[in-house]
């Protein structure tokens, strides 16, 4: 066997779509680092191919006959855990869907191709996903925090000192962002978060986070206030930046290019932080691929913030954590179940 066949990542395509599988198999297997060794139209063939071909990263639809995609993808978690990225249209039911998958270990989420996102696209997400996650390290977020975070002293002090903790993540991030911000107390700093993800999946995401957080979590629109108790999430599509008047800070939301190749971008929203929060501000950078928000950190940092960034061995994809790591942007480098205490920490100081 030649080494080049020893590199390739094997991926299985789950679709009950036979043009789906086509398209992905013809595009997917095109790419010399990629083979698609199976394809499967539900998930009963799909668990007989796992076993029997033992894929690398499983590419999955959420609507299927017979069982469908999150059910399948909780059986495959608790019995064979492994990379599975969601392959889902964006409808409203759909976006519901694809978050649960992602809080029950889907890595990421990628779109199907629709009036304005072309195969093509698609395509090159899927490839850039698929090998962007480590070959034979399939990390399990951690679910809880290793000790309880006290409550701040009072919910005043805070207003008074204008904290403001900002959080970045891609690839993983579903998982990684519940378990901090579900940590949170009820009177944490208000707290600005870019998660990347499709516009139509944000604000599912936000009341899925709402329903399982102390603090209020809510999809962000143009002049939210940032407030203690409150965690604002950029909306899909869209750049989020942190302003200032006088002692009070709230949220624009932009249209403009996609900066670090996404919008919204971390990169966008800490450059902000930096410039208007400076010391006041305590920063994260989570499990992502690619390096967006890796000046950003470091920006905060030279503006005088505390600044994280999450460590390999609890990252899904140790792309924008080692980024920032590399200019030296992290103070500290933390595994995922001491991040939010270490905001909190770094809140009071």
């Amino acid at each position: 066997m030649s080494s080049a066949a020893l590199e390739t990542t094997k991926v299985l395509i789950v679709d009950d779509s036979a043009i789906v599988r086509k398209i992905l198999s013809t595009q997917l297997g095109a790419h010399p680092s990629i083979e698609v060794i199976a394809t499967a139209p539900d998930p009963y063939i799909a668990r007989d191919k796992i076993v029997q071909l033992n894929p690398d990263v499983l590419i999955l639809d959420v609507e299927m006959p017979r069982m469908d995609g999150v059910t399948f993808l909780k059986k495959l978690m608790k019995y064979h855990p492994m990379p599975v990225i969601i392959f889902s249209s964006l409808t409203p039911q759909g976006s519901k869907t694809a978050i649960e998958a992602l809080a029950s270990g889907a890595v990421e989420v990628l779109a199907k191709p629709g009036p304005s996102y072309s195969v093509g696209d698609a395509c090159k997400q899927l490839c850039e996903t698929i090998l962007a996650i480590p070959k034979g390290r399939y990390p399990k977020p951690v679910a809880t925090q290793s000790e309880p975070i006290k409550p701040l002293e009072s919910a005043s002090m805070l207003e008074t000192t204008n904290k403001i903790l900002a959080i970045g993540a891609s690839t993983g991030g579903v998982q990684a962002l519940t378990c901090v911000l579900s940590a949170l107390p009820p009177d944490c700093p208000g707290t600005v978060v870019v998660q990347h993800m499709p516009a139509q999946f944000t604000h599912s995401f936000a009341e899925r986070l709402n329903n399982e957080c102390k603090v209020q979590v809510k999809e962000a629109v143009d002049g939210d206030s940032v407030i203690p108790g409150r965690v604002l999430i950029a909306p899909g599509g869209y750049h989020m930046v942190l302003q200032r008047s006088g002692a009070n800070y709230y949220v624009s939301i932009k249209d403009g290019p996609a900066v670090c190749h996404q919008k919204p971008s971390v990169e966008v929203l800490f450059n902000s932080v930096a410039k208007y929060a400076g010391p006041n501000a305590v920063g994260a950078i989570l499990t992502g691929m690619g390096n967006d928000g890796a000046k950003g950190l470091l920006a905060m940092r030279q503006a005088g913030a505390h600044t994280i960034a999450q460590d390999e061995a609890t990252c899904i994809v140790f792309g924008m954590p080692k980024e920032a790591i590399k200019l030296d942007a992290a103070e500290v480098v933390l595994p995922l179940d001491k991040i939010a205490s270490a905001l909190i920490q770094y809140a009071r100081n």
